[in-house]
């Protein structure tokens, strides 16, 4: 059945009035950034083992994406179930670990149940609840305030502005640890190999580029022609021109030839060093794969050579190179 312009309307206005209660409630949390969240910091930055994050129901679900991104960041962490610890998972706890408990309430009984045990332990406990006078709140080393003024939920069941609110706490204290340990878009990398990011930030130029045998090349001496059969060969539609040393020279490319042939000149026996283009763009087999894509693309080029500090000729890449793998 097509939805009315009314239905439609309706909709809207309640998708926006979820998302002002929301806002409303993360707004106020500027205010809880406070001693208590330094302090939680601290703990969590001198901890010698791992970040143990734990929660029932949507705070569980809260509580696993939170140990995610500390331990994406630079802080070691896992999410443990509280029902699943006090039946045999609490020995993942050690002593020299931290324990992260969420409970809006504050009084949720598998958490509770555990907390002797950690306190036996005398691993520290950060509490994020919605209420700072409940027993989980009172109990911890530290407690983080995230309560919420109201749920987005008309009927303030189902939690939203709650687990909205304890979220970005968690990112809170994830970015700052972050940040105190000077963890950089390179460590981020070593964590998510397998992503786009991770192959965009840790791969060289030496890891793509074509060397030896393959890198295109030829004399000053060669004429267009030679040039030609040698970028055909190679299949990177360039090719370098290099001295007796390899040093570079120049280089000659698929546009060079469209523009030697606009000219009208003869490819048979002209010297390539006559239509060259010198003093052309080059990368460091050390630079990031990146660092080589924005040089093409800022001067708008295919393919670069790539060259040492002292300005020999040791391998070439193009575009197609960075796309298979996944850089671009």
């Amino acid at each position: 059945m097509p939805m009315t312009d009314l239905e439609n309307a309706n909709f809207k206005q309640l998708g926006l009035a979820v998302i002002n209660t929301e806002l409303d409630a993360v707004e106020a949390l500027k205010s809880r950034i406070n001693d208590d969240f330094s302090r939680a910091c601290e703990l969590m930055l001198t901890c010698e083992g791992r970040i143990v994050v734990t929660g029932m129901g949507k705070s569980g679900h809260i509580g696993g994406k939170i140990a995610a991104t500390l331990a994406s960041t630079g802080s070691p962490a896992f999410f443990v179930h509280p029902g699943e610890a006090s039946h045999g998972d609490l020995g993942m706890i050690t002593p020299k670990d931290v324990v992260i408990a969420l409970s809006n309430s504050g009084n949720t009984t598998e958490i509770l149940t555990i907390i002797p045990i950690i306190k036996r332990f005398g691993v520290p406990l950060i509490a994020l609840t919605g209420n700072t006078q409940s027993p989980l709140a009172t109990l911890a080393d530290v407690n983080l305030d995230v309560s919420v003024a109201q749920e987005a939920c008309p009927h303030g069941l189902a939690p939203t502005s709650s687990t909205t609110v304890s979220l970005v706490m968690g990112d809170a204290l994830a970015v700052a640890l972050l940040q105190a340990r000077g963890f950089t878009p390179e460590d981020f990398a070593l964590s998510h190999p397998g992503g786009s990011l991770g192959r965009r930030l840790l791969c060289h130029v030496s890891d793509i580029m074509h060397k030896d045998d393959r890198t295109p090349k030829v004399s000053r001496q060669a004429t267009i022609s030679e040039a030609l059969l040698e970028m055909t060969s190679k299949g990177l539609g360039m090719t370098a021109i290099v001295d007796d040393n390899d040093q570079l020279l120049g280089i000659y490319t698929d546009g060079d030839l469209r523009r030697s042939l606009d000219k009208g000149i003869d490819i048979h026996t002209s010297p390539i060093e006559a239509v060259m283009t010198t003093n052309c763009k080059t990368a460091d087999e050390h630079d990031l794969a990146v660092e080589a894509l924005k040089l093409m693309d800022d001067f708008n080029i295919n393919g670069i050579l790539v060259t040492d500090k002292n300005n020999k000729l040791i391998g070439a890449l193009n575009m197609h190179d960075l796309l298979r793998a996944g850089v671009v």
